[in-house]
């Protein structure tokens, strides 16, 4: 089977979207099938990673709000490299514009729409719901639901990776929804990569000893993310406890999250870590994860930190949530500082070594990227099976 990716999102710069690509075009050959990424590029090249995977960059404008990425904008282009590609099976991995574009191609294959975005939960919730309920802002959005109806008409399934937003989009009407959670890189993130040395130099940093805690969040800088209002919750939860906070990530809000953090010596800033042996090393020496973000299509960051043996603080919706509900772990109410400290508090007041033991239990149970694209591309296979009998 040859599978053509159109992924809006790619960016060479890096991200969750780039790691499950990379490991797409590792595991689709050694499944059997041919993968091909149609990336919105600065000029057309092609990079080949096997015989049988490889990144196809069209050339695409900058996006105007982030200089990373690059966006279709062109149908016309598009619809000719998945002429000349002739896939088998054609993935759409935006909700918006490129969408459409794929949603119009002429060609015969079968396509799913991989919803590796949530627009409504990352913005418009976000945005409103201080102001109005759930329901109040899916009417006010309802141009956006149409347009994902008129999408679920085209596209023979729509992937979503939490049960969340699965749920959402079937009240929403959408018939063709497949709950698919997506997974952890195989061999990299392990309990076995607990480093004590690593864990004392890390609480150094924050000005801490060993007998302190060590929260560690990983991500972008971005509004979404709520990097304030977790520094806002550590900061509240560190009056009751020796208590550090390691961020790792950058981006366009980083002089936001430097203003909040006050100089707080607790709380100490790491750019984004490129070598994911290194991540994984600093992930397991850490005692646990918090992250702030509701609207995760499925959170990579909290997989990882489960398949290192840690304890999960996240909020209580979105594909974090997911991964609270499978490990061991505390939530909270999404969007509230005070509810972030309240669980913090919970997890460490208990009985928090049973909690970490657990959570090195089970973090060998967290499904890896390879064990979901063989779900996956079954999946796929027996819809082009179906549409070939319909034929």
């Amino acid at each position: 089977m040859k599978i053509v990716d159109v992924c809006a999102f790619y960016s060479e710069r890096g991200g969750g979207v780039r790691t499950y690509v990379e490991r797409k075009l590792a595991a689709g050959p050694r499944l059997g099938h041919e993968i091909v990424i149609l990336a919105p590029g600065r000029e057309s090249r092609i990079e080949y990673r096997s015989e049988q995977a490889r990144i196809v960059y069209v050339p695409a404008p900058k996006f105007p709000l982030d200089k990373n990425y690059r966006y279709f904008d062109d149908a016309e282009v598009l619809h000719r490299a998945l002429d000349s590609e002739r896939p088998d099976f054609v993935e759409a991995s935006s909700p918006w514009r490129s969408a459409e574009m794929v949603a119009r191609w002429r060609g015969a294959a079968p396509r799913a729409l991989v919803m590796h975005a949530d627009p409504l939960a990352a913005y418009a919730y976000r945005w409103f719901q201080p102001l109005a309920s759930q329901p109040v802002i899916d009417r006010g959005f309802g141009w956006f639901w149409r347009h994902l109806l008129r999408l679920d008409q085209r596209f023979d399934t729509i992937i979503s990776a939490n049960s969340s937003l699965s749920q959402r989009l079937i009240d929403g009407g959408l018939q063709g929804v497949r709950t698919e959670p997506m997974g952890v890189e195989p061999g990299i993130f392990d309990p076995a990569h607990r480093d004590e040395a690593l864990r004392t130099g890390l609480l150094s940093l924050c000005s801490l000893g060993p007998d302190a805690v060590l929260l560690i969040g990983i991500g972008r800088h971005a509004p979404e993310k709520r990097w304030p209002m977790v520094i806002d919750a550590c900061v509240a939860a560190g009056y009751d406890r020796p208590l550090g906070l390691l961020l790792i990530g950058a981006g366009r809000e980083g002089a936001k999250v430097r203003r909040v953090i006050r100089g707080n010596p607790h709380i100490q800033l790491l750019r984004p870590l490129e070598n994911r042996n290194t991540l994984a090393r600093v992930l397991a020496s850490a005692d646990g994860l918090i992250h702030g973000c509701e609207s995760e299509t499925f959170c990579l960051v909290a997989a990882e930190a489960r398949a290192s043996g840690l304890p999960i603080i996240v909020p209580d919706r979105g594909g974090a949530y997911d991964q609270v509900l499978r490990g061991e772990g505390e939530s909270y109410s999404a969007g509230s500082a005070a509810a972030a400290a309240a669980a913090i508090g919970r997890l460490l007041d208990g009985d928090f070594a049973s909690s970490r033991a657990r959570a090195e239990t089970q973090a060998r149970t967290v499904r890896t990227m390879d064990q979901h694209f063989a779900a996956l591309f079954g999946h796929y296979e027996t819809l082009i099976s179906s549409v070939r009998q319909a034929a």
